[in-house]
């Protein structure tokens, strides 16, 4: 004669099904943690890239744009626009912004010198070379 579920038995099952997962977290965690050094691209970390994330943060480009799929989605992707456009296309672009272009929306230009386009670029490149494994998956941003 079967009694159904027993308080012993939904006890043990709870008991086991918590230690399965949180063994099975901690796993997860400790690949992950394995796994950054090699994807971030920390390494490459420059002064022109900290002098490009500065420009980055202090125009607010997020504000607008999104990288590595963080930000607003008003303007393009930029995670890889490095590698879609190169580096004298984003300086030109930067520099050419408003362009007055009836019906699009418009960038605003920010008034920078050659060393901080040149800063802003370097930024860019190293992000571009982060290891997002395939993200995003519109080339195009």
């Amino acid at each position: 004669m079967s009694r159904g579920l027993t308080s012993q038995t939904a006890r043990n099952i709870f008991y086991g099904g918590t230690v399965f997962f949180a063994l099975l977290f901690a796993v997860i965690v400790f690949h992950t943690e394995q796994r950054i050094p090699q994807r971030s691209n920390a390494g490459e970390i420059t002064p022109a890239v900290v002098r490009g994330k500065h420009i980055w943060e202090t125009r607010n480009c997020i504000g607008c744009h999104t990288l590595l799929g963080e930000g607003a989605y008003f303007a393009p992707e930029l995670g890889n626009v490095y590698t879609r456009r190169g580096p004298d296309f984003i300086k030109a672009w930067m520099k050419a912004q408003p362009t007055g272009a009836p019906g699009r929306r418009q960038m605003p230009n920010f008034h920078l010198n050659d060393q901080q386009l040149d800063d802003l670029t370097e930024f860019l490149k190293w992000t571009s070379k982060i290891n997002t494994e395939q993200w995003p998956p519109n080339i195009e941003g």
